[in-house]
């Protein structure tokens, strides 16, 4: 008995520790409704044997042996963690005193207690277990009395915003004064603040009085309908300076051209672009001449002055002709001098006439004048004798062309020499005359 005693005077020190602590969710003035059993012969059980005993025989009361008892119950809390309990439950038996003769037949049980619930978690949870202690009186068939100290626990289910709970508690009754038999008591409970929760009532401070009329920028317009209320401006702008809408640093009384950017050397306006190239007129060579970029703004060159641009024209520092990329027309020069190259039937040697001889040379001068001319020196036969000798015999009088040019410091990687056989004639080989033109050679130029 002592040892429950200065139990339930330590959980009263609790309780006042936690009521130290912000009550921010302490408990409103709850009422709980309880159904609950009373079990007053397993506590017997123990009580002569021993609590090890009962659950090794498994003779812990059955519930439909139990005493039903309904109850109300009043909570409050002292802090986030206390609870402050009270607690009246009812209930009809044939009380099984202790060292007192038992009465025949049922009559009413009433018990009260107060104590407090001590929580491990605040109303802030869902689940919120608790130990419970306190004291409490019963009255039995309105002529007995007695006391006892309920102990125990039980597990408190917030259904959301503390405004309702399930009570599920378990407690250990123990009697204080002769008769009261020790018992079980095992309850289900269900409640709900009876408080409205307090709510702060927020009061508005008093208006301040109107301000007296500020200028802050000096410019003669109050504030209040100013919209430009730190920067100096005019009556016509609400208290603005004149706008600047293109940004350029000229306002748009000034600007000429008030929603492009511009300069003030041409009042606002853009820096003019004449030929309409892209390239102002202050960074264009050729402002009255549409041009490009690279070229500052005139047109690509045209060096030789043959009509053909330089970056198109092959040779753009010599006159030429467009069929030829810009080159000149070597093909008369080489045409004439091919024609002047004749082939004896059947051998690879050449003979030009002296009055051709500079021809020749003329071909070195023009590979020389132009160093991106190439030339294909072509072999022909007329066809005398087999296609396969003829071929190869074509091959050796190009090859001696070009042996002949590169002979005069020419690189050969600027000649190629092909030999046709008698593939292309130019006439009839059917006659002395027409088998002379198809021995021949063909030079054509290319310029890369």
């Amino acid at each position: 008995m002592n040892k429950l005693l200065c139990s339930f005077i330590a959980l009263s020190l609790v309780s006042g520790a936690y009521a130290q602590q912000s009550e921010s969710y302490k408990k409103r003035p709850t009422l709980v409704f309880n159904g609950s059993l009373n079990d007053f012969t397993t506590a017997a059980r123990i009580k002569n044997s021993s609590l090890a005993g009962v659950l090794n025989n498994n003779d812990w009361t059955r519930a439909a042996d139990m005493t039903p008892v309904i109850g109300v119950r009043y909570l409050q809390g002292l802090s986030e963690h206390v609870d402050a309990n009270v607690r009246l439950d009812m209930s009809f038996l044939n009380y099984p005193f202790t060292n007192r003769p038992a009465i025949s037949q049922d009559r009413a049980l009433f018990q009260a207690d107060a104590g407090v619930n001590v929580k491990l978690l605040s109303d802030r949870y869902i689940f919120t277990p608790y130990l419970h202690a306190g004291v409490g009186a019963q009255m039995y068939s309105a002529a007995w009395f007695g006391a006892y100290m309920p102990v125990g626990g039980g597990l408190q289910f917030n259904l959301g915003k503390g405004n309702t709970f399930v009570f599920s508690d378990f407690q250990y009754r123990i009697g204080l004064t002769d008769g009261v038999a020790n018992h079980f008591n095992y309850s289900l409970g269900v409640g709900t603040p009876i408080v409205a929760k307090k709510e702060k009532a927020m009061i508005a401070p008093p208006p301040p009085p109107p301000p007296a009329p500020v200028d802050t920028d000096k410019d003669g317009i109050v504030d209040s309908l100013d919209k430009c209320p730190t920067v100096a401006g005019l009556a016509k702008y609400q208290g603005c300076p004149v706008p600047d809408t293109d940004k350029d640093g000229i306002n748009d009384e000034n600007d000429k051209c008030p929603t492009v950017p511009g300069v003030a050397k041409y009042d606002g306006c853009p820096v003019p672009d004449t030929d309409k190239d892209g390239i102002n007129d202050e960074e264009d060579k050729c402002p009255t001449v549409a041009g490009l970029a690279r070229y500052k703004g005139c047109p690509i060159p045209d060096t030789d002055g043959d009509g053909i641009n330089d970056e198109e024209d092959k040779c753009p520092t010599v006159a030429g002709v467009a069929a030829n990329n810009g080159c000149p027309d070597v093909a008369p020069v080489l045409n004439s001098i091919a024609k002047s190259i004749y082939f004896t039937s059947g051998t690879a040697k050449f003979a030009i006439p002296k009055r051709a001889q500079s021809k020749l040379d003329s071909v070195v001068t023009l590979l020389q004048q132009y160093p991106n001319l190439t030339l294909e020196i072509e072999g022909h036969t007329d066809n005398t004798g087999s296609a396969k000798i003829n071929k190869a015999l074509s091959q050796k009088r190009a090859d001696a062309i070009v042996k002949a040019i590169t002979a005069k410091g020419i690189a050969a990687d600027r000649l190629k020499a092909t030999g046709y056989g008698s593939e292309k004639p130019v006439a009839s080989n059917k006659t002395t005359k027409g088998r002379g033109l198809n021995r021949r050679t063909e030079i054509i130029g290319k310029f890369n």
